[in-house]
């Protein structure tokens, strides 16, 4: 190492968000290569904060990461409180979610300039091939497929007026996975013919994960109709979305798309579709592909019922967690692929990875405009 790099893993805030940046596993080898990790106990974390100790991170309390000396790098994942409005001193890893106009954005990246703090956002860390180099998506896709199962399950097996109960993180993928088969059996023993499921974005970690999960809870592989950007290059809006019983979004939006459903599509007698899974979740992006809903769902209440005037219920999932539903394998998985990179912060000012991101931060910062209130 040519600088010593302090790491300050910060307890995650949202609700029921057990994930971590960092698990017991990448702390240990940061470590063995001259970091110093410091972390913050947490009430929600999915790893105990004894398994951190054991490897050699410093314990701190929560919320410590505010006090803490400029050096130290804060990590964490999702977003910080909205209600929070200081200024953001620090460089801090973690996603953000403000780069691509979301509602509130110039709120949040404000926060930074005020500080004169950098964000390196976790979501546009890419390696030289421009690719990024760790996401969640698999499991986010893994995690959306079994929600959307469930609640097509749910609707063949309770009356409309009930929605899908609220679910909570799973300590396997296999216990994930035998839950979800045993929704399907019920919904089997009141009739119900097994589903088609249609994805869009099959070819990336998102819709592979989705595949994966349909496949090991009994989904025949004929039923699964997986489309990429072959299928979708004609432009929205699709009937086949409509035509499939489950549909499931795995695109990542990087720029203003047709719709792919419609109300016109989804206001037939005849429609199939009961489970629209918009793992993507880009709910206050104004271009945003599915445009019948526009709340974030949460996992104490999942669903949202689409105000369609015919045809059978239809809800949609859009929560923008959803790997927090596997949060020790989702954690272990992206915080392996984030490694390489994290080992290269003590040359971060000549690093690709992390002068592409600060880069990308300082050309953001630069929209919130002259007239924009630092």
């Amino acid at each position: 190492m040519t600088k010593p790099v302090t790491l300050h893993l910060r307890a995650e805030k949202k609700p029921l968000e057990a994930r971590a940046a960092l698990t017991p596993t990448t702390t240990k080898q940061l470590i063995q290569a001259g970091f110093t990790i410091y972390v913050e106990e947490s009430p929600q974390s999915a790893f105990n904060i004894e398994e951190y100790r054991k490897v050699g991170a410093i314990i701190v309390p929560e919320d410590s990461w505010k006090q803490a000396p400029l050096d130290r790098i804060i990590i964490g994942l999702k977003e910080l409180p909205e209600e929070d409005t200081f200024p953001l001193i620090h460089e801090h890893i973690q996603f953000a979610h403000c780069y691509k106009d979301q509602g509130g954005w110039k709120d949040v990246l404000s926060r930074y300039a005020r500080g004169n703090g950098t964000l390196y956002d976790l979501e546009f860390l890419e390696n030289d091939q421009g690719r990024r180099v760790a996401a969640f998506g698999f499991y986010a896709g893994f995690a959306g497929a079994a929600l959307g199962l469930k609640d097509w399950a749910f609707k063949q097996t309770h009356p409309d007026s009930e929605d899908l109960p609220g679910v909570s993180p799973y300590n396997s993928e296999s216990a994930l996975v035998e839950d979800v088969k045993k929704d399907i059996a019920s919904a089997f023993k009141k009739g119900a013919k097994k589903p088609t499921v249609l994805i869009i974005g099959a070819l990336g970690r998102c819709g592979s994960g989705a595949v994966d999960l349909l496949v090991k809870a009994g989904i025949p592989e004929k039923n699964i109709k997986k489309w990429d950007i072959k299928e979708t290059s004609r432009g929205g809006p699709f009937k086949e979305i409509a035509d499939a019983d489950i549909f499931i979004n795995c695109i990542y939006l990087s720029k203003p798309i047709a719709p792919f459903i419609n109300y016109d599509l989804l206001n037939k007698d005849d429609r199939k579709l009961r489970s629209v899974v918009d793992v993507s979740a880009d709910t206050t992006n104004p271009h945003n592909p599915i445009p019948i809903y526009s709340i974030a769902t949460v996992f104490p209440k999942p669903t949202v019922k689409v105000n369609t005037t015919k045809g059978p219920k239809l809800s949609v999932v859009s929560i923008d967690h959803l790997p927090s539903l596997l949060p020790r394998e989702a954690s272990e998985f992206f915080s392996k692929d984030l490694l390489p990179s994290l080992l290269q912060l003590p040359n971060r000012k000549t690093a690709n990875v992390w002068t592409k991101a600060e880069k990308l931060y300082k050309r953001h910062v630069a929209r919130l405009g002259r007239d924009q209130k630092l």
